[in-house]
């Protein structure tokens, strides 16, 4: 579905990704762990076209993006929820949504398509006529996925999702993902909360100053030392033995 190659990023010279790497197939989810300023975000904007990249390939679905357009991007179906939600606070729920049919060049599938959203999300069928500037931060997170899914994505981003929220909405917005998931939706996940993280998604990856450390299946990375050690907050198992292959 979505495979990166040799992606580097560079601002002002200063090269921020080197030689990415990630193969997210149809239907999984790929967590995209690291600590912050290892570039995580740069790797999302690269792949939305927000920021230029300097090398490397991306492609969807068996065709290459090449230096498309941000737009050109989205409507192909890579579509992010971008960090920090921004929602348009003076509009409606209901417009903000609608805003959200722009990245498949109003092809989201009209009515249809906000019916699914309100199925994921039935607070946002209730608080359709409210401004979205008046509403909490989970409700806002909610409906910054809820505009993506009205783009109809091949392939979801979200960046951050849980940030700022309290850990009850957090329960909420992770089960809605899940919940994407099962009925086939792609998600490449860039998360803080790198338990939370591991535990729902299928495969994961652990980017470091720029570049991919480590990456596999979910599971394998939630039982290795280091990543329980340094992401966990707790001690790795002294009898564990660590991965081949990973420096």
């Amino acid at each position: 579905m979505l495979q990166v190659r040799n992606l580097c990023v560079a601002y002002n010279r200063l090269r921020v990704l080197h030689d990415v790497g990630l193969d997210l197939p149809a239907g999984r989810m790929l967590a995209l762990i690291g600590a912050n300023g290892a570039g995580k975000s740069t790797l999302l904007n690269a792949l939305s076209g927000i920021v230029p990249r300097e090398s490397g390939e991306i492609v969807l679905d068996g065709q290459a993006r090449r230096h498309d357009t941000a737009y050109r991007i989205a409507r192909s179906g890579l579509i992010q929820v971008p960090e920090g939600r921004q929602v348009i606070a003076p509009l409606t729920v209901l417009d903000n949504l609608l805003l959200g049919t722009m990245a498949s060049g109003g092809r989201g599938g009209g009515r249809a398509r906000l019916d699914y959203v309100y199925s994921v999300f039935p607070l946002l069928a209730e608080r359709r006529g409210q401004l979205a500037g008046t509403m909490s931060g989970g409700q806002q997170q909610m409906l910054a996925i809820g505009r993506a899914l009205m783009g109809n994505p091949r392939v979801l981003l979200l960046d951050e999702p849980s940030l700022g929220l309290a850990p009850v909405i957090v329960a909420e917005v992770f089960a809605a993902l899940r919940k994407l998931n099962d009925e086939g939706m792609t998600i490449l996940l860039v998360e803080q909360n790198a338990k939370l993280a591991l535990e729902t998604a299928h495969l994961a990856a652990v980017l470091d100053h720029g570049r991919i450390v480590q990456a596999g299946p979910a599971a394998d990375l939630a039982r290795d030392p280091r990543i329980i050690d340094h992401y966990f907050g707790t001690a790795a198992p002294a009898d564990h033995a660590a991965p081949a292959g990973v420096a």
